[in-house]
């Protein structure tokens, strides 16, 4: 029987209490209003969130690394650096491509964010990143980078690939093609469900609100969960991690420059 990975859940657990902290910056000013009334201390809210995140991260990486390792996913390169083993040089081939993939992804979300879903959104929710300040998006970004991957591909898209090999699998027991396709479908969806609570905490949920955070999120769960497939987990951590960039620093940053530049031609004719 192969020993559990114990270094590499302590280092996936590390990462993930770290974008616990990092996100609740970016968290607090877009619930401001709730935090405001809210009967507990800043401080405590913080402490609370967190350690809720903690243990949340340590079941999704206990899990998941199960689930992962029995269907041939996992994480290379960090198991090769707590083994020793020298694995930079072939996770710095693979950057440029995580990288690039990331940005081509977050530049069509925000795409269609911006054509097709805002002008059809209530005001509170178009506006509501382009609000927050641009170093808490970066914060935020390790959040959906790191923590993100571990309970969605992970935890979900590995147990869901484990459950569909054992009705769809090769002649080695690991699922075939089609049914790793079929778990990194069923995780993105889940992906872009699990992003309603903070859409509903902004606006009312409609038809139109749920089908955008199932394709806007959607597209990139299936991108990050075919790098977790092909390259390990690593890799959809860094191409996620890039995608928020576009999403929660690049493009408020270049609408709130834009807003400021109109008001400032309006009010100058």
């Amino acid at each position: 029987m192969t020993a559990y990975p114990w270094m590499t859940f302590l280092v996936l657990f590390a990462a993930g209490v770290f974008g616990a902290l990092a996100v609740m910056p970016y968290a607090m000013s877009l619930n401001k209003d709730k935090v405001a009334q809210a009967p507990l201390p800043r401080p405590a809210l913080y402490a609370i969130s967190v350690v809720q995140s903690a243990i949340l991260v340590a079941i999704a990486t206990g899990f998941g690394l199960l689930a992962a390792n029995a269907v041939g996913l996992g994480t290379p390169y960090i198991d090769g650096l707590v083994s020793g083993q020298t694995v930079t040089p072939s996770l710095i081939s693979l950057l440029p491509t995580c990288v690039i993939l990331g940005l081509i992804v977050g530049a069509l979300i925000m795409v269609l964010e911006k054509v097709i879903f805002a002008p059809r959104l209530p005001e509170a929710l178009a506006k509501a990143d382009t609000r927050i300040a641009a170093w808490k998006g970066l914060l935020a970004s390790f959040y959906g980078g790191i923590v993100e991957e571990i309970l969605i591909r992970l935890l979900l898209m590995s147990v869901f690939a484990w459950l569909i090999s054992r009705v769809w699998h090769t002649a080695g027991g690991l699922p075939t093609e089609g049914g790793y396709w079929l778990a990194i479908v069923l995780a993105a969806l889940l992906f872009g469900l699990g992003h309603l609570p903070a859409t509903g905490a902004i606006t009312p949920l409609t038809g139109f609100i749920v089908a955008r955070a199932l394709i806007l999120n959607g597209i990139g769960g299936l991108l990050f969960g075919w790098l977790f497939w092909q390259y390990g987990l690593e890799t959809a951590m860094i191409a996620h991690f890039t995608a928020d960039l576009i999403i929660h620093v690049a493009t408020p940053m270049f609408s709130r420059a834009y807003e400021a530049r109109t008001i400032t031609g309006a009010s100058s004719t």
